[in-house]
């Protein structure tokens, strides 16, 4: 996998700052709509590292039709795993039963799964791979140390000392943002208070890919299907319980697992090392400033409980490479505020939304509240009875809707 940690490079259309599934996804978008644009991606990871990324992520059908769009999708398929349907419980740990409330078949209006599930470094390395044949240079490792704003362009300094002048420059890196603070943009948001556990689990029998999502007192208890017998979890716990799950007897933390996953796929067997992660939501209050774009989770972390962290970062990317694309072919300073409110219009309404909902559900469900409790029971109920709410939100899970940039609906730019 080639990589340029020496290659100099002084101009550039784009920057982008961030080697992850956004944006490498974005380099690869603007190199396959307009291959005159210069793109550079500056990425801290080392490719070694990220091919040794064991977490898995949920593709959302949108996110599947520009990744297909993009050309990429081919290579990701074979070792992906579609969601075939899905189920909501809502119980305590020690429960011997765990009552169904709410079922999602798996099917949307084409016929295609509403989203599948990648192992996340298959997906980084076809999307490196697409964004290096596309034409884009990518260089790592190194990092984005510093820049200026001036009037036509922003002066980007590396870490290695190499200085590069581009037209506009993508904060692509991560919730903890440092290009987002160098900008000051602020944020607004809190801790939960909570961890995700993520781990992969092997188990005795097929899970015929069904998703199930346990509510807990703890926070929500994520099943996800893999390939191969394997399962995919999100185990969201409070932050101190998770430190000392993943950090103490790796006896007690299977036996907790247990308790929590059941026996409805046989025996289970944790594959690799667990790891946690806080979660909280981050919103930030600008998305753009003068020749500066935030893109993915530098513009908005929320909480895993729908599954939709990824798909929100896809809708970025889609909105960001359709509003440079479009201005370029119409002459226009891609790096001007008049040309990035538009992203910023496009993306804030929704990105808010999501991060509402998410915050609202994570309340409603991480708790054993006995009057919460009866609401949400007799609200899933109602939502498994009614055909069109449930279609809506089945919608809303393949990230189906209204203003859909066009690579979200398979299309070029």
């Amino acid at each position: 996998m080639a990589s340029h940690p020496t290659r100099t490079v002084t101009e550039a259309d784009v920057l982008i700052a961030g080697g992850g599934h956004v944006g490498l996804s974005l380099a690869l978008a603007l190199r396959a709509a307009m291959p005159s644009l210069r793109v550079v991606l500056v990425d801290a990871t080392p490719p070694e590292a990220q091919a040794r990324d064991t977490r898995a992520s949920a593709v959302a059908a949108a996110g599947r039709r520009m990744l297909m769009r993009l050309g990429v999708w081919d290579e990701i398929a074979a070792s992906a795993q579609a969601i075939n349907d899905m189920v909501v419980t809502d119980s305590r740990t020690g429960d011997v039963a765990r009552p169904v409330f709410l079922t999602f078949g798996g099917r949307i209006e084409d016929g295609q799964p509403f989203a599948h599930m990648v192992m996340n470094a298959t997906m980084i390395g076809a999307l490196r791979r697409g964004a290096e044949d596309a034409g884009a240079t990518i260089v790592a490792p190194d990092t984005v140390r510093d820049f200026t704003i001036g009037a036509n362009r922003v002066t980007v300094k590396l870490g290695s000392g190499e200085a590069i002048a581009a037209r506009l420059l993508v904060a692509a890196d991560g919730v903890k943002s440092r290009l987002r603070d160098l900008a000051g943009i602020t944020t607004v948001g809190w801790s939960y208070g909570q961890s995700g556990i993520v781990v992969t689990v092997a188990h005795e029998r097929p899970h015929n890919g069904r998703a199930v999502e346990h509510f807990l007192p703890g926070g929500p208890f994520a099943m996800l299907p893999l390939p191969d017998n394997r399962s995919s979890l999100v185990w969201t716990e409070r932050t101190e319980t998770a430190d000392r799950l993943i950090k103490g007897d790796p006896d007690i933390f299977r036996f907790e697992l247990e308790q929590r996953f059941g026996h409805q796929l046989g025996a289970i067997e944790p594959v690799g090392k667990p790891r946690a992660f806080p979660l909280g939501l981050t919103l930030a209050r600008d998305f753009v400033k003068p020749r500066l774009a935030l893109c993915g989770d530098a513009a908005h972390g929320i909480h895993p409980i729908a599954g939709q962290g990824l798909n929100l970062g896809f809708r970025d990317v889609a909105a960001l490479a359709e509003t440079i694309v479009e201005a370029d072919r119409l002459g226009l300073d891609i790096g001007s505020m008049a040309v990035l409110e538009r992203y910023q219009n496009w993306r804030r309404f929704d990105t808010v939304e999501m991060g509402a909902t998410t915050d609202i559900l994570n309340r409603l469900f991480s708790n054993d509240n006995p009057v919460l409790r009866l609401g949400r029971d007799i609200g899933l109920g109602l939502v498994d009875r009614l055909p069109s709410l449930k279609k809506m939100f089945i919608g809303q899970a393949a990230g189906n809707g209204s203003d859909l940039p066009r690579l979200l609906r398979g299309e070029a730019i």
